[in-house]
């Protein structure tokens, strides 16, 4: 009976938070430059408290990611192009959603931006909504967001529907600390570059290795799936103390 009293008194000092409390959307204007690429977007002063809105943290594979891209802008001219989990970069302490896709968009063909979250699509809808307001860019892709869960067989069915070609280049900047969210994401790329059969098609990953046990399962869950992982040579580099290296995959 005592503990009984105890655990009501407890309750009774508790503080209920309304969820919004763990959502930061003080979102202000930023620019950033990539070679001549000058972009405009919203962005975080800090990425929220949210366990659940990992597009609002700081991945070091989407810097690895962009640095890649920046570089080898010829490996996107004509494509089309669906990015996984559309995060963010770390740049003069601003959170940055949409970025990867944003500097794709400059010498694509088209490009959909993902992500599970609807607070993180909000504000990728923002962003992608302020590009021609900002610039007169004639060769400017098709730009858009749609949710996509990994492994979700409902989100990824309705995205081929309006996209019945599929894509080109599959782009995903690291991967979730979760171990459960490696199979996921390796089913949805193995749906994705099975949907273009012979047409071909392939999954650039930015990979930061935190754990061995991760390097090694990131590497048999893509075999499972009848994936071949290729490194990219000159890509391995350290960001952010880590070591991170671009994989090109392909269907065997």
């Amino acid at each position: 009976m005592k503990r009984e009293e105890e655990e009501e008194d407890d309750d009774d000092d508790m503080v209920w938070l309304d969820e919004s409390f763990f959502i930061n959307d003080d979102y202000k204007m930023s620019t950033f430059s990539f070679g001549s690429q000058v972009i405009h977007l919203l962005c975080l002063q800090s990425a929220s408290t949210d366990y659940d809105l990992t597009g609002q943290l700081v991945w070091p594979g989407a810097v690895l990611l962009n640095n890649y891209l920046s570089n080898n802008t010829a490996i996107l001219q004509g494509c089309s192009i669906i990015e996984l989990g559309s995060g963010v970069v770390f740049k003069s302490f601003l959170v940055v959603e949409g970025v990867t896709g944003i500097l794709c968009s400059r010498f694509c063909h088209e490009i959909l931006l993902t992500d599970h979250n609807e607070q993180v699509l909000k504000i990728l809808k923002k962003n992608i909504e302020l590009q021609p307001s900002h610039e007169n860019h004639t060769n400017y892709a098709g730009l858009a967001a749609e949710k996509l869960e990994w492994g979700n067989v409902d989100d990824l069915s309705l995205i081929l529907q309006r996209y019945p070609r599929g894509f080109d280049l599959i782009l995903g900047a690291d991967i979730y600390f979760q171990q459960s969210s490696i199979p996921p994401l390796f089913t949805t790329v193995e749906r994705l570059l099975r949907h273009r059969g012979a047409a071909g098609s392939k999954f650039i990953l930015a990979y930061v290795s935190r754990a061995k046990t991760m390097d090694v399962m990131v590497l048999n869950e893509a075999v499972k799936h009848g994936l071949q992982v290729r490194e990219v040579e000159g890509t391995r580099s350290v960001v952010s103390n880590l070591e991170g290296v671009i994989f090109e995959i392909k269907l065997l």
